[in-house]
């Protein structure tokens, strides 16, 4: 098959590149050449927020494009226009953030949406990925496939959470281990999203799928433990109450990254019902192996992962760590 990656040189991007170049698929990057295009790929230059950055890609015919575009809609409505009718199936990265906040645990992809326009500007992170959404199917209809991913770790994360805990575990000692060690989590890693992703885009699939590892697939306990064994990391997790955390003014999410206290918000972030993703062929593979692969990766670097400008660092201070540890 001929693919039309708009990005792919980063993370998810890259990973559905290697993943379909496995496939022997011939794979065309569009990027802005701020990075090297993966070996083995054709490249064409472009900034889709230029008024002529789409020049690159005013010619020339695909079976499938993918775009993980997670900013202002417009961008996904104008790239989207433009490939209709050269292009048989468009697939967007979106994410479960669409839904609205708060919806419960088990919601799947009838829940409700936030609102969003395909001709808006930038506005916020759910809001810009559902008018990127709608922007596709507008363009593409039945012929637009809207993978909306939950939490997405892995190697070439340049986001900042799992790298984190990696580095964290490896130095051993007593660690801030959040809540407790049987608390479910729910992400995908980003090669089990690749392939899925142009499992379902070969079959011709469409519509929406929430695309994430089934709920509890991994805990606050095995992701800690698959950290210490891909790092060898002598850890001792000294287990801490939600309301201690919270008093201590320490963020989840960022200064504890993936970890979200119970309640509301991890409800809706760790509580999806995939039954639609796994009856078409999701498989998720175990966290042990993708703490092990991304520590892999992460040692090749150095230790130290590549970042994205536009999202905050992630990670306690040790000073800060210390302190509520009382060490």
């Amino acid at each position: 098959m001929k693919l039309l990656m708009l990005g792919g040189t980063e993370f998810v991007g890259r990973a559905i590149v290697e993943d379909a170049l496995d496939r022997g698929w011939d794979v065309t990057v569009f990027h802005r050449g701020r990075h090297a295009a993966p070996p083995g790929t054709s490249a064409l230059h472009g900034d889709r927020t230029a008024p002529d950055g789409l020049t690159a890609l005013a010619e020339g015919e695909w079976d499938l494009v993918v775009d993980t575009w997670s900013g202002a809609p417009v961008v996904v409505r104008d790239s989207a226009r433009l490939l209709a009718g050269r292009v048989g199936q468009y697939t967007y990265i979106s994410s479960r953030s669409v839904y609205v906040y708060p919806s419960p645990a088990g919601l799947g992809e009838a829940g409700a949406v936030v609102e969003g326009s395909p001709d808006a500007e930038a506005v916020a992170y759910s809001e810009d990925k559902r008018g990127g959404e709608l922007a596709v199917e507008a363009a593409f209809g039945d012929h637009a496939l809207l993978v909306r991913a939950g939490l997405i770790i892995g190697p070439y994360e340049n986001v900042g959470r799992l790298p984190w805990w990696l580095n964290r575990v490896a130095r051993g000692g007593p660690l801030l281990a959040p809540g407790r060690p049987d608390l479910p989590l729910q992400y995908i890693d980003v090669r089990d999203l690749a392939r899925w992703t142009l499992d379902a885009a070969a079959a011709g699939r469409g519509g929406a799928y929430d695309v994430v590892s089934p709920r509890g697939h991994a805990t606050m306990g095995s992701l800690i433990a698959a950290c210490a064994a891909a790092t060898g990391g002598a850890v001792e997790p000294r287990w801490t109450a939600d309301d201690v955390i919270e008093k201590a003014g320490v963020e989840p999410w960022t200064e504890l990254p993936i970890w979200l206290p119970e309640g509301e918000l991890h409800d809706y972030i760790f509580g999806a019902d995939v039954t639609k993703a796994l009856d078409a062929g999701l498989t998720c593979r175990p966290v042990e192996e993708t703490a092990a692969d991304t520590w892999a990766w992460l040692r090749s670097l150095g230790g130290v992962a590549p970042h994205r400008p536009d999202r905050p660092k992630k990670g306690i201070s040790a000073e800060r760590e210390a302190a509520l540890l009382g060490l």
